[in-house]
């Protein structure tokens, strides 16, 4: 066949084919409809704006604040008139209400935990220590085993406590049926 009618051939088939048929049809698009695009904005902006909260009667108590609430609590000036009266008391009176300058009051009877814990944080355990499978507790440059008992003076009476248990970290103190696990706290013991 020759070259000149096989292109006259080709040109008349592609020729005969609608032009529409061969170009890429338009993406539909993924836009609504225009009446159903304004239905949906309406009920978004009915949606996003609240409505108005109703106004609360006047006379109605708030929870938040209640009546007397910037008022001091009763026992936290009981505690303040006790603690001024032990520093000496407010405008030169004793604690106890005595009239003139008499002796100074006793300090009040703590309790076995009250004690323990005014003791405790003066104790300064510095580091723990493993020698031939025994536990010591280092304070200070003093070194106490398990078990050890030591007198520490407190508001001028001496007090037995015992070192009960010594843990890598922490070490327990009792003081008669009362005990208080402390930090050890690596560093220079005051």
């Amino acid at each position: 066949m020759n070259p000149a009618r096989l292109t006259a051939a080709v040109l008349l088939v592609l020729g005969s084919f609608p032009l529409h048929a061969a170009a890429p049809a338009a993406p539909a698009s993924d836009l609504l409809p225009a009446e159903k695009r304004r239905v949906t904005v309406e009920l978004a902006q009915r949606l996003t704006r609240p409505p108005a909260p109703v106004p609360a009667p006047a006379d109605l108590v708030s929870p938040f604040n209640p009546a007397g609430f910037e008022q001091p609590d009763p026992e936290e000036v009981r505690a303040a008139a006790a603690d001024s009266a032990k520093a000496g008391g407010a405008g030169g009176v004793p604690a106890g209400g005595g009239e003139g300058a008499g002796p100074a009051q006793p300090v009040r009877q703590t309790g076995d935990r009250e004690t323990l814990e005014a003791i405790a944080p003066r104790i300064m355990g510095t580091a723990m220590i493993e020698f031939a499978g025994k536990r010591m507790l280092l304070i200070g440059k003093n070194r106490f085993e398990v078990g050890a008992h030591f007198t520490v003076t407190y508001n001028g009476q001496e007090v037995d406590l015992e070192l009960l248990a010594i843990d890598r970290t922490t070490f327990t103190l009792r003081l008669n049926h009362e005990e208080i696990t402390r930090l050890i706290k690596p560093g220079k013991s005051p």
